[in-house]
């Protein structure tokens, strides 16, 4: 499977250079097959990692999403960008200065694609600097953090915007659509299956004071998120067992695998793995009285593959990170609101859900779940 954690790829394509343009500007589509005027959000992305730079390669294909600046605590990578996305010098920031972000009328948003733990503090600082914010997801390591993020944004009067590609992505929609629209009949049961085997155990995502965790922040939120707007309900209660096969790799603190179980109003439940030590997890399925609906793979990259009761999902695909971003530049620009929530308080649910799930995986009790 491919997750969102996964290496770059290789990417072919010629640079588009970037004009920078006032705050409200007409804008060419970087695609030659349609014309688009109106206005155009100006992203600097802080984080120039292998993520970092998947969205800035899928950046080039937005209308009204474009990069123009960077913030990075490594010299050679802010090089390296300048010259591959034609971004001046007055748009480059290290962790130190980033907060003159303020005084410059060039940028409107700054994504945050750092380790999880730091975004807590960076988000914070960019809104005090009176920017919008994306925030990669878990957008914190706890809801008592998270609630700090979005009460700082709300404060600051700047928009807070999580990175939920899948909340965008066509055949995820056209199942939510049938569900609303009562074509599956009540729904009954999810199954989110989540999970790969990881490699390089020093790196950041097995540190539990960059991370927060382990698998369940990086690919297990991926089953959580999707649970919710499968069954279309909030889970009022979880319980949660933890296995660990390897605790040299794992250690204290950093789950491997973790199987949870979720219980909704409307008497739904679902079963959900999320894991770092199995490949071929990346599967979603919801049954209902009327008939199923199943995503596989359905978080990864893509293309995503779907099939209903009433026959395959023939959605086309476009790269989940250019749609995410033209679509919350609509958020933030023109007050657009998505089919699913991407916003401050939809993070912080899901990291409530979290630290009930790391409290029942280790109490072994049911935990109550309040949204």
């Amino acid at each position: 499977m491919q997750s969102r954690r996964d290496f770059l790829q290789k990417l072919t394509g010629s640079v588009i250079a970037l004009q920078i343009s006032p705050a409200i500007i007409a804008a060419s589509c970087s695609n030659a097959t349609s014309h688009y005027d109106g206005p155009v959000l100006r992203v600097a992305i802080m984080g120039l990692g292998s993520y970092g730079t998947r969205v800035a390669e899928a950046m080039k294909d937005c209308k009204k999403a474009k990069l123009v600046g960077v913030i990075s605590g490594t010299p050679s990578k802010i090089k390296d960008w300048q010259a591959k996305y034609n971004i001046p010098e007055k748009n480059c920031y290290n962790y130190e200065t980033f907060d003159q972000v303020k005084n410059n009328p060039d940028i409107d948003a700054v994504y945050v694609i750092t380790p999880n733990a730091l975004h807590h503090d960076q988000v914070i600082r960019v809104a005090k600097a009176g920017k919008h914010v994306i925030c990669e997801k878990p957008m914190s390591i706890n809801a008592k953090d998270g609630q700090e993020m979005v009460d700082a944004c709300k404060k600051a009067n700047v928009k807070l915007l999580v990175g939920y590609r899948m909340h965008f992505e066509p055949k995820t929609l056209e199942i939510i659509r049938m569900r609303k629209a009562g074509e599956l009949g009540k729904v009954l049961f999810f199954q989110g299956l989540c999970g790969f085997t990881i490699g390089d155990p020093k790196q950041w995502r097995l540190n539990k004071q960059l991370a927060g965790g382990g698998a369940m922040m990086d690919i297990g939120i991926y089953a959580i998120n999707g649970a919710r707007y499968m069954v279309g309900e909030e889970p009022i209660w979880v319980t949660a067992q933890e296995t660990k096969t390897n605790p040299e790799k794992f250690k204290e603190g950093v789950d491997e695998t973790i199987q949870f179980q979720f219980g909704f109003p409307g008497g739904a439940v679902a079963s959900c793995l999320s894991t770092y030590s199995m490949n071929n997890l990346d599967r979603f399925f919801l049954d209902a009285e009327k008939g199923y609906a199943e995503l596989y793979p359905s978080t990864g990259y893509g293309p995503i593959q779907g099939r209903t009761s009433k026959g395959e999902l023939t959605q086309p695909h476009v790269t989940h990170q250019t749609v995410q971003m033209d679509e919350m530049a609509g958020i933030i620009l023109e007050g657009k609101q998505p089919p699913v929530p991407v916003d401050g308080e939809e993070g912080v649910k899901d990291l409530k859900i979290i630290d009930a799930i790391f409290f029942a995986a280790k109490t072994g009790q049911k935990v109550d779940i309040k949204l």
